[in-house]
Order: C-alpha cells, then sequence, then structure tokens
C-alpha cells in the first residue's frame, strides 16, 4: 500500500474523555493514524449491533491533539455499517467478560474483508493467563484450577505464592501470600463466592523487586520493551496500582521468549501483543488492550505505533 493512501478506520475502545493521553496506547494509534491521514470514527461497545450480516455502530467521526484536558474532538452521531471500513481497532479494556467475548463474535463477522486488530478470533481464542500456558517451558511453576487441596498443596511446594483471578486486569484482586501467611483459606473462599472461573496459583518471583519487564512485539517481532518497578510495600508492578516505568533492554532470555511465541502472534492475526517477563520468567501474554508504547517512546525507543500502522497497513 501507498503512504499516501488514507484509511478509513474505526475504533472501538472506552470512552475518549476519561482516557490519560500521557500513557494511553490506543491515543497513541490513534495520532498516528491522523498524522497518516487516515479517518478515524469511534465508537463505544455497547453501540454494537449484528443484523443479519450486517455489523452497524453508532458513533461520530474523531480528531485527536495531544493536549491534556483538551485532546479530542467528536463530530455529529452517526450510525455506520463497519464493513465500509478498512479495518476496526478492538482496543476496549478488559474485563475479558461476555461482553467482550460478545463483541468478537460481532466483529467476527467483518473480518478480515474489513481488517480487525487483533483478529477477534484469536483475541476470543488467548485469554492472556490461559493462552500463555501453551509456553509454560519459560514459565514460573502455575496452576489454574478452583480445587482448595490443589491450592494448599501448591503452596506447599512453594511457599512464596501469587493468587489471581483468571480474567482479572489492571493487577486487581493479586494477592502474595507467603509461607507463614493465615489467610489463604478465607482468600480462596472469597475467590470461590466472587469468581465462577478456576483461579491461577503462580510461584511467587522475588525478581519483581526489580521489576515486570512489558516486551511490544508487532506483528510476532519484538519492538521495544519498558520495566515496570512496584512501589515499595506492593507486590504488584502494574502502572494502575502505583508502578513506576523505567527504561529497558531485552536480554538473550527476553528474545529466546519473543523468538518461541512471534511466529504463533503472527499467525494468529495477532499484531499488536505485550508480553509480561519477570526475571527469566514469561508470566502473561496480553492481546486484548496491551499497554506501554507511550512509555517505550518516551524514553528514547522506537515509535511502536508506526510500526503497528505499517504492519496495519501491509494487511489491507
Amino acid at each position: 500500500m501507498s503512504p499516501k493512501t488514507s484509511l478509513k478506520i474505526a475504533v472501538q475502545m472506552d470512552p475518549v474523555a476519561s482516557i490519560d493521553i500521557r500513557g494511553d496506547s490506543t491515543f497513541a494509534l490513534l495520532l498516528e493514524a491522523q498524522r497518516r491521514g487516515h479517518g478515524i470514527f469511534y465508537y463505544l461497545p455497547k453501540a454494537l449491533s449484528l443484523r443479519g450480516d450486517a455489523v452497524h455502530a453508532w458513533g461520530s467521526d474523531l480528531e485527536v491533539r495531544d493536549e491534556a484536558g483538551n485532546h479530542f474532538s467528536l463530530g455529529e452521531e452517526r450510525r455506520a455499517d463497519l464493513s465500509g471500513f478498512d479495518a476496526v481497532l478492538l482496543r476496549q479494556d478488559p474485563p475479558f467478560d461476555m461482553s467482550y467475548i460478545s463483541s468478537t463474535h460481532i466483529l467476527e463477522r467483518i473480518h478480515p474483508e474489513t481488517l480487525v486488530v487483533n483478529d477477534p478470533v484469536e483475541v476470543r481464542n488467548a485469554p492472556e493467563k490461559l493462552f500463555v500456558m501453551r509456553f509454560s517451558e519459560f514459565m514460573p511453576a502455575t496452576l489454574i484450577t478452583r480445587d482448595r487441596d490443589e491450592i494448599r498443596a501448591f503452596r506447599d511446594e512453594f511457599g512464596d505464592i501469587i493468587l489471581k483471578p483468571l480474567y482479572g486486569n489492571g493487577g486487581a484482586g493479586v494477592f502474595r501470600l507467603t509461607e507463614a501467611d493465615e489467610n489463604l483459606a478465607s482468600l480462596v473462599e472469597l475467590f470461590e463466592q466472587t469468581f465462577r472461573e478456576p483461579f491461577i496459583v503462580q510461584q511467587y518471583l522475588p525478581e519483581v523487586r526489580r521489576g515486570d519487564k512489558r516486551i511490544i512485539l508487532v506483528d510476532g517481532k519484538p519492538a521495544g520493551a519498558i520495566n515496570r518497578v512496584p512501589a515499595v510495600g506492593e507486590a504488584r508492578s502494574n502502572m494502575h496500582v502505583g508502578g513506576r516505568a523505567e527504561p529497558a533492554e531485552m536480554t538473550d532470555r527476553d528474545r529466546a521468549i519473543c523468538e518461541a511465541i512471534g511466529p504463533e502472534l503472527s499467525r494468529r492475526g495477532l499484531i499488536f501483543v505485550g508480553i509480561d517477563v519477570i526475571g527469566d520468567y514469561l508470566t502473561e501474554i496480553n492481546v486484548t488492550s496491551p499497554t506501554g508504547i507511550r512509555e517505550i517512546a518516551r524514553f528514547g525507543g522506537n515509535d511502536i505505533a508506526a510500526m503497528i500502522w505499517d504492519a496495519i497497513e501491509a494487511r489491507v
């Protein structure tokens, strides 16, 4: 595709008024799309509708500006046939619940004639804490279960563990339980009452004190990394809960992980992916709404938004 060819882009995302543009990867993608002359149509997930084979959404044309507090303008609301767009960005944040899954089923009806990024079928088939288990040779010891005896035996084996919900995000509901912690039984009871799904139980990695590395892959190739360092007294490194971003270099181990998983990501149409690495261990593969590209650019790394649009334009 000629770089001068403009595309019609739709973006399915959370309310644009509420995003923090300093760290929002979707906003970075929209800025780059606009810089390239692509038209942007913005809508919320709840605005989707499917009738027969036709997928429509109520939304507005969107202009963006890299100005905090004055970062967008919307045109008149209108109903658009999403099959009339060249590409749709599937970018709302988790939770990965039935609402999210329903969106993938609806968008599947227009893909790949209209390119959906990431591929909605593969997003649905790659929940982030389950898909990663395909590459368990790179992971810390990990158990997925609701069985209390299994969980107790896992802590007896490893002593220091992390317990978290299977479909959580942003560090919500992540607990560290040491060998002497007496709250394991009551916490499992709380999880049983709150979640219908199994839970994740994982060996605690003390290397997290030095940071949880986010590596971005574009069409299966590593494009950049940042380190997220947890706050003092906090086991979670997510920036939603006070983690601090730092520049990061990729190690030989990081490259080996990317080489192992990259071809599968590209084959599945997962163009924009963020993986999490603690020490030498892969912990998550994020395909729904990965973040980190603005921080990488801020620290002098690659312009990953441009790399993603290069990949999208090549596929369109």
